[in-house]
């Protein structure tokens, strides 16, 4: 009797575990606006709801030293710092000083847009670009570089996509990828598959949802509202955290772009640490 008690209270916990046993991080972006206005009551609001790691797209027009006061004193820790690709290019000692003084181990970019479609030859004139910044990061400052998704990386290439062409062409020592899963889901790539193919070279996610009956579909204009909270949307989340988790991602980040996400973050929050 003993035994099969046991056996059933570890069932019972197995199904009763939350999606995750700790409150994410979140990207500032997710605040632009409140950032803008007022940054230690914005940093009050991230404290509040108990979340106490960020990642840092923009200084807002403050100081970095000035901002690392705001979080230390609210016991936030930056993880990440989000620069433009051409700083990281042409100004990463500089990039690479911000990090640091933000207390920042990830520097993360998105690829630049331009006016003609991406394609396999500028996939690899800017895999050639990451290999050199990640390698003088890596080097000279002990910092992880990180290229963050959007949706023309997942434009068909070969047997793959861009994505994929990418991920062959940089160094796993020196490149890293932060996976945006609403930005990998849209133009249609599977999140959990890519967890599943690429593990520990994904450290970093921004983890989304995107509401119902919206098209999976890019390169039109997106409207931010169609984030939503998590668990509402077509993402399945469970999956999704499952497999990232057995990647071994180091930073979940909550990203809400809408124009609710002083009410939704919460809410996904609480989604994330249900029992289930």
């Amino acid at each position: 009797m003993p035994r099969l008690l046991a056996l059933l209270l570890s069932l019972a916990t197995a199904v009763a575990a939350p999606l995750l046993d700790h409150t994410p991080g979140i990207v500032s972006y997710t605040f632009r606006n409140e950032f803008k206005a007022d940054m230690p009551g914005t940093f009050d609001k991230v404290k509040a709801f108990g979340i106490t790691d960020i990642e840092m797209s923009n200084l807002f027009g403050q100081e970095p030293t000035k901002i690392r006061a705001f979080m230390d004193a609210r016991g936030i820790s930056c993880s990440s710092y989000g620069c433009q690709y051409g700083d990281a290019l042409k100004k990463t000692d500089e990039v690479a000083a911000i990090a640091k003084t933000l207390g920042a181990k990830f520097v993360r970019v998105s690829l630049p847009s331009g006016k003609k479609p991406f394609d396999k030859t500028e996939a690899a004139q800017r895999a050639a670009e990451m290999n050199t910044i990640g390698k003088l990061l890596r080097e000279k400052h002990g910092l992880t570089f990180c290229l963050h998704n959007h949706g023309m990386e997942f434009v068909a290439e070969g047997q793959g996509t861009l994505y994929d062409f990418l991920m062959e062409q940089t160094r796993p020592e020196d490149v890293s990828f932060e996976l945006d899963v609403l930005w990998a889901y849209l133009p249609g790539a599977d999140p959990v598959a890519l967890f599943e193919k690429y593990g520990a070279r994904i450290p970093l996610m921004h983890v989304k949802d995107v509401r119902k009956g919206l098209p999976r579909i890019w390169g039109h204009k997106y409207d931010s509202d169609n984030d939503v909270t998590l668990g509402t949307g077509q993402l399945d989340q469970a999956a999704i955290i499952a497999a990232a988790k057995k990647a071994g991602v180091k930073h979940y980040y909550l990203e809400d772009e809408s124009s609710h996400s002083l009410t939704q973050v919460p809410q996904s929050i609480a989604t994330l640490k249900a029992d289930r």
